[in-house]
């Protein structure tokens, strides 16, 4: 019985951290969708504030089965929890595999969606501060390089663009100077004028999917550990929902069969006079 407690309060305790995590990352992305302009990207993959609205939905649905079903032994609950659940993981590790074997196609596919992303920036203001956020913390500018930018209508270096920033690069590309107090937002005017080697005096020049990759390489045990942690966390989760589900059916089998057994020996029972004769004749 102590066994079965600890596996239940287990499973019941993670699936409420996750629940209120999710419920967390719901609220976070409505005030930060509601807090937008109207005109603003609405695709899933170039909109953060959406994305953590589907994340934080699915996650929620998934874990209030996980946390109600370990909480009131409800095996129906436990059962969509484990097979959803089992799902997921799979999945994880079929898009690793798939990543593994076909790389040059998931880097192609990445750069699109970076380079998409490069189009769309100044339409959504979530958007526009992952990207500064990016490039700044990975000292970067653009996907391939800064001339990248060139794609978007605001730095698009053409002589027919009346943009002020035109040939520019966001002020999240420049490099940081010393002792410098006021941001200058126009630190990257002009500079897609300018080859690599000038260039680099003022803004970053590598593309931002080379320094991830970079990075990804440097920190391969940090990201290893991560991936490892959370499939591991995964693998647990269903464990103690795969045991708890046993368990209750085990116990259901066993009363099952003590109520049969029940029926069976009162069904052989007699009932005799309260002064019968027992002795032998």
């Amino acid at each position: 019985m102590r066994g079965y407690r600890g596996i239940k309060y287990c499973l019941f305790v993670f699936c409420y951290v996750f629940w209120v995590l999710s419920a967390v990352l719901i609220a976070v992305g409505i005030y930060a969708k509601v807090a937008k302009e109207k005109d603003v990207v609405d695709t899933l993959t170039m909109d953060p504030a959406l994305l953590l609205i589907v994340i934080g939905s699915v996650m929620f649905l998934i874990t209030f089965f996980g946390c109600f079903g370990a909480l009131r032994n409800i095996t129906c609950l436990l059962k969509m929890f484990l097979g959803i659940l089992t799902v997921i993981l799979l999945l994880q590790i079929a898009a690793g595999v798939v990543g593994y074997l076909f790389t040059d196609m998931v880097m192609e596919r990445t750069e699109k969606l970076m380079m998409k992303a490069i189009v769309r920036y100044r339409e959504d203001r979530d958007l526009e501060n992952a990207i500064d956020f990016i490039q700044k913390k990975f000292q970067c500018c653009g996907v391939e390089s800064y001339k990248d930018w060139s794609r978007n209508v605001y730095f698009d270096c053409s002589d027919t663009n009346p943009s002020l920033e035109a040939c520019g690069v966001p002020f999240s590309c420049c490099t940081e100077v010393l002792n410098q107090t006021v941001l200058n937002t126009m630190c990257g005017y002009g500079t897609q004028k300018l080859e690599e080697r000038p260039a680099s005096q003022d803004i970053f020049t590598v593309g931002c999917l080379e320094k991830i990759i970079l990075w990804c390489k440097n920190h391969l045990l940090l990201v290893a550990g991560l991936t490892a942690g959370l499939l591991l966390l995964e693998v647990c989760m269903i464990s103690l929902a795969a045991a708890q589900v046993s368990r209750i059916n085990q116990v259901t089998k066993q009363k099952k069969e003590n109520e049969a057994r029940g029926r069976s020996e009162r069904k052989d029972s007699y009932w005799y006079p309260a002064f019968a004769n027992f002795d032998d004749e």
